[in-house]
């Protein structure tokens, strides 16, 4: 990630600021491309069914989390925005910080730019390969979510530095499934006031409330989280949210816990406690 000096003969039209809802590509929200943490994570990250295989790798300053990908989900609503108003759309971005921090209700202070810095180095450091086609094309090898990612600033009489836009080119899986296949759902606002866990959680209900209230063994919900801590803690987790009632739109059912005699017998997997995931009245349709 580069930071450079802005020039007057460097002129660039801003994307921002975005006046529509915040939206995201459904393939995103389905799996688990992130790290739930705010910390650095620094091991690969794999997710794999019959049908679809997710590898991460760390860059230098780590796997990019569900908070970076707050830039990711700025940036698909601009474009989603462009292709809705019929506009001339590419992969490069020039966005301000301050519009950013506005639509995810981030302070704008020396710090949230500093933490913005770190996302945009993880964004473009974190290498992905996945079967999951887009665009109706697939990809062999890695990639990163940005291409390139660069802040521009300029510079006060005291010699300090002042940002002024952000400068992003996403990467080609991502851009070809949002402007070819059209996969994409509308966040609710208070998306960006959960924690991580409840937002993986509104993202799977997001992108599976086609047919209403969807039932799920735990240990794949836990799986398609992206959860790394054992099903136990995961049930807890989930104990406590259910309890709180805290997922937009949505709200969760913890079934029985794993009858033990039918464990016994037919394996670790049988009996396995159920999730439901059940829309409320006013949750918006797929």
């Amino acid at each position: 990630m580069t930071t450079l000096p802005t020039t007057q003969g460097e002129l660039f039209s801003l994307d921002s600021p975005l006046l529509t809802e915040v939206r995201g590509e459904r393939s995103l929200m389905a799996y688990p491309f992130f790290a739930l943490t705010k910390t650095a994570w620094m091991k690969p990250l794999a997710y794999r069914t019959d049908a679809v295989s997710i590898e991460i790798g760390p860059g230098p300053r780590g796997v990019a989390t569900i908070y970076d990908k707050e830039v990711l989900l700025y940036i698909a609503s601009l474009l989603v925005a462009k292709l809705d108003s019929g506009e001339k759309v590419s992969q490069d971005f020039y966005f301000t910080a301050h519009d950013l921090f506005r639509v995810t209700g981030v302070n704008s202070s020396a710090r949230s730019y500093a933490r913005l810095s770190d996302a945009l180095e993880r964004l473009q450091g974190t290498q992905i390969k996945t079967n999951i086609e887009a665009g109706g094309e697939g990809e062999a090898g890695f990639f990163s979510w940005l291409s390139e990612a660069r802040l521009t600033y300029t510079k006060t009489r005291t010699g300090d530095r002042r940002l002024k836009a952000v400068r992003v080119r996403l990467c080609d899986w991502l851009y070809r499934a949002i402007l070819r296949d059209r996969e994409v759902l509308d966040y609710s606002p208070n998306y960006f006031q959960i924690g991580p866990v409840e937002r993986r959680l509104y993202e799977v209900a997001r992108a599976s409330c086609a047919n209403g209230a969807i039932d799920v063994d735990i240990e794949d919900l836990r799986l398609q989280i992206g959860y790394q801590n054992p099903v136990k803690n995961f049930r807890h987790a989930l104990k406590g949210i259910a309890e709180e009632d805290s997922i937009p739109d949505y709200r969760i059912v913890l079934g029985d816990n794993t009858n033990e005699d039918v464990k016994r017998k037919r394996g670790p997997r049988a009996g396995s406690a159920k999730v439901t995931i059940i829309p409320r009245t006013t949750a918006p349709p797929c």
